[in-house]
């Protein structure tokens, strides 16, 4: 059996099942194959949401504002520690309080230089009482911001952030008007796996 890289995405099918591992510095070009992902919107306690804005070394969205941060979960890792792991490494700080909002999330898109997003991406929250110490390696900028001026950002100026927050916070605005809908799901996966990857 082939060595498992060190920092791996983990490729599915359409159906979310494991198809395989590519290292994550290889899989993002003009042909990205579909893969896990996740999206978190981390909040403080008080209600603001913390908006980042990429680095100028990103691959993918270079200096776009987006949601708190996002990552790929590795093979036999849960997307609760995957969340605590892209935290502490991105933003310096931990999560509580993490919640499934979006689980069937997908999307496809293109930036400006051709590269290519292409994720099964289930979406949480998370809260922290923390203040970031951002990794100038994944993030340049950050604000916290109250979800109304969020709302208003996204509907009037949608390209201004990145394309997987605009069509990802209708879901989360929704979720948060509505607690204990789909927010407050299972964080781990149930008998598809830890990722919620279904293994073939």
């Amino acid at each position: 059996m082939d060595a498992v890289p060190e920092d791996h995405v983990v490729l599915v099918d359409d159906s979310c099942r494991a198809l395989g591992l590519a290292p994550r510095a290889t899989v993002h070009g003009t042909d990205t194959p579909l893969h896990l992902a996740f999206s978190c919107y981390l909040f403080r306690p008080t209600g603001e949401l913390l908006l980042t804005r990429r680095s100028l070394t990103k691959v993918a969205w270079p200096g776009v504002w987006t949601n708190s941060f996002c990552g790929h979960p590795r093979l036999e890792e849960s997307f609760e520690q995957t969340i605590q792991r892209y935290a502490a490494h991105e933003l310096g700080l931990g999560a509580d309080r993490i919640e499934k909002v979006l689980p069937d999330f997908r999307y496809r898109a293109e930036d400006s230089s051709g590269i290519v997003e292409n994720e099964i991406c289930p979406v949480f929250t998370a809260v922290t009482s923390e203040e970031p110490q951002a990794n100038p390696d994944e993030v340049m900028d950050h604000h916290w911001v109250p979800v109304a001026d969020v709302e208003t950002l996204v509907r009037t100026a949608p390209w201004a952030v990145s394309p997987w927050m605009q069509l990802q916070w209708p879901g989360v605005l929704h979720a948060l008007r509505n607690p204990g809908g789909t927010a407050g799901a299972e964080v781990r996966g149930g008998p598809t796996g830890p990722t919620g990857v279904e293994q073939t």
